[in-house]
């Protein structure tokens, strides 16, 4: 697996005080305070949205006593500026929250501010994404108008799970079972639905423990886990997975 920071997929809530403790934890396992902000997934929305997300994670860094750096990465433009790379340089934590995760990875992948976020993350720096950020993170980023279908190319950090956020959300009245049939995957991937104000949690990228209010679903026939409890997920107890 190679050395690397923790790694946190977050079903909602990011930079609100219902994950303030998570957040702040993940930078205290960072190099630094340095709290670094990407609202790229947003970046088709209109300033005033941009500006709400500027807030918003200002008013988290000041709760957990953290830099505030919000990059301005909202275009591939944007993402190809090599001197925004210097602002990503020794975070405590990098965060990608909500928008569109299909227009997020199209953004970011094979950019300079890309390789540095992953350049960090491998030296030492959590690494967390929520709703978009999340599913953008694995190999595949599906389609929910298409959820058996191949989705589009993902930034290919967790190439072994496909994120489903806001879980309970979507699929309240839904039994697991049920939504085990709908929420399809490529072959050796498996399914994880986050709900709300709920995250999952990894140092290695193999044990995984749950954060927050909810709880954390693998669909395929594995369970749902709570708060505080750890888990495997399957695919990675398969000969040759990795």
């Amino acid at each position: 697996m190679g050395t690397h920071g923790r790694l946190a997929l977050v079903g909602s809530g990011e930079y609100l005080p219902v994950m303030a403790a998570l957040e702040s934890s993940l930078l205290s396992s960072g190099p630094s305070r340095k709290y670094v902000q990407l609202a790229t997934a947003a970046g088709q929305e209109s300033q005033d949205r941009l500006a709400y997300w500027f807030q918003r994670g200002k008013e988290q860094a000041e709760r957990i006593d953290a830099e505030h750096v919000f990059l301005p990465v909202f275009n591939r433009e944007d993402a190809m500026r090599e001197d925004l790379v210097p602002f990503i340089d020794g975070a405590g934590l990098i965060y990608l929250s909500g928008g569109d995760p299909h227009y997020l990875a199209r953004t970011l992948l094979g950019t300079p501010v890309f390789d540095a976020i992953v350049r960090n993350w491998k030296a030492g720096s959590s690494l967390a994404g929520c709703s978009a950020g999340a599913m953008a993170l694995g190999s595949d980023v599906p389609n929910f108008r298409k959820m058996k279908e191949q989705g589009e190319v993902g930034l290919g950090l967790l190439p072994h799970i496909r994120t489903i956020p806001h879980y309970n959300k979507f699929f309240k009245w839904i039994p697991d079972a049920a939504a085990q049939l709908f929420l399809k995957a490529p072959e050796g991937v498996c399914v994880v639905g986050i709900d709300e104000d709920t995250a999952m949690v990894t140092s290695d990228l193999i044990s995984w423990e749950v954060y927050g209010d909810a709880g954390v679903h693998l669909l395929n026939g594995a369970g749902k886990y709570s708060a505080g409890e750890k888990f495997v997920l399957p695919v990675m107890l398969e000969p040759g997975a990795s």
